[in-house]
């Protein structure tokens, strides 16, 4: 059984308030921070968009923070934005990188020299599972139908998403395949450079699957647009409530996979910064804006501040780089 689990922290709680610092709160005590500029490491449309931008919804319309502006910065798997990061840290005070479990993938498969250490943590805030999806008019209506297909022609029935060769959605494809008893390696996967620019290669008949993130199929599955066939969640999730959002287990195929997504800092980012950063976080889980956003999303709240986003991230890298060793990926 292939299972990537993550649990929910503990909040932060009252642990920067021992800190001691001073923060930019108005005299109601409610707004935290200023403004929060966020860097996204691949193009519109995409998680890491999405969450950046559904993170900082929600912050503004909270008050808790007073305004957030976004920034795309695709290229390098992710390592444009990594490298930005580092070589501008003194005037990114600011600023807020938006990653998820590719940061561990690539650094361990050297698409980017850098990893996760490089940047400051700030914390871990959502989890969202991954789905299989395909065109609303493919013949295909479930797993067992792509198996067939896959059986009958695996070169002819490529798999995209929006990730490099070995990367998370080629992974998560994999990481099916596999518990279905199939050759992980024979799958056909086509490389986009954001999960946007896959799901139009789904729609446009140039793949015939799409492995993607839940949320980023969760709208145009509501909209018509296309069919959940699998989703690597144990549990169905309602944020699509439509038959077709069947679990892999419920198909037979035994496998889950939830990717975290959160907040990195420039490196050498100050102590203060940090805990304003995180304390904003923590308060948002508590504020219906965040409720609606999440809600809408279908993610899972998974909130792992500082040390513990730090012990985390170093579990998974470990979980990762044993998966990929063992389908081949390193």
């Amino acid at each position: 059984m292939t299972t990537l689990k993550m649990a929910r922290r503990a909040l932060l709680g009252s642990a920067i308030a021992t800190l001691g610092f001073a923060s930019p709160m108005f005299a109601d005590g409610h707004q935290v921070l200023d403004e929060i500029h966020f860097i996204v490491p691949g193009g519109a449309g995409g998680g890491w968009d999405g969450t950046a931008r559904g993170t900082g919804e929600a912050l503004t319309e909270a008050g808790l923070v007073g305004s957030a502006t976004y920034e795309n910065m695709s290229g390098g798997g992710g390592g444009v934005a990594i490298g930005y990061m580092i070589e501008n840290a003194a005037s990114l005070e600011n600023t807020l990188m938006v990653n998820s479990t590719p940061i561990v993938i690539r650094s361990l498969t050297g698409v980017f020299p850098h990893n996760f250490r490089d940047l400051t943590l700030v914390a871990g805030t959502i989890g969202d599972y991954a789905a299989i999806v395909v065109s609303k008019d493919s013949p295909i209506n479930s797993m067992d139908d792509l198996l067939a297909a896959f059986d009958a022609d695996p070169a002819g029935t490529p798999i995209g998403g929006g990730s490099v060769p070995g990367g998370m959605d080629h992974l998560v494809a994999a990481m099916a395949m596999e518990a279905a008893g199939r050759d992980a390696l024979a799958v056909n996967y086509i490389a986009y450079d954001a999960g946007g620019t896959a799901m139009a290669a789904l729609l446009s008949g140039e793949i015939a699957a799409l492995s993607t993130g839940f949320s980023e199929a969760a709208d145009l599955s509501n909209a018509g647009e296309v069919k959940i066939i699998g989703v690597t969640s144990d549990d169905r999730v309602p944020a699509v409530p439509d038959a077709m959002t069947m679990t892999m287990k419920e198909q037979g195929i035994n496998t889950s996979f939830v990717n975290w997504r959160g907040f990195f800092g420039a490196p050498g980012l100050s102590d203060e910064k940090t805990a304003q950063y995180q304390d904003a976080i923590a308060k948002m889980y508590d504020t219906p804006e965040w409720e609606a956003v999440r809600a809408r999303n279908g993610w899972v709240n998974i909130h792992n501040p500082g040390d513990d986003f730090r012990s985390f991230l170093e579990n998974q890298e470990k979980v990762i780089g044993d998966l990929m060793k063992k389908l081949g990926f390193l």
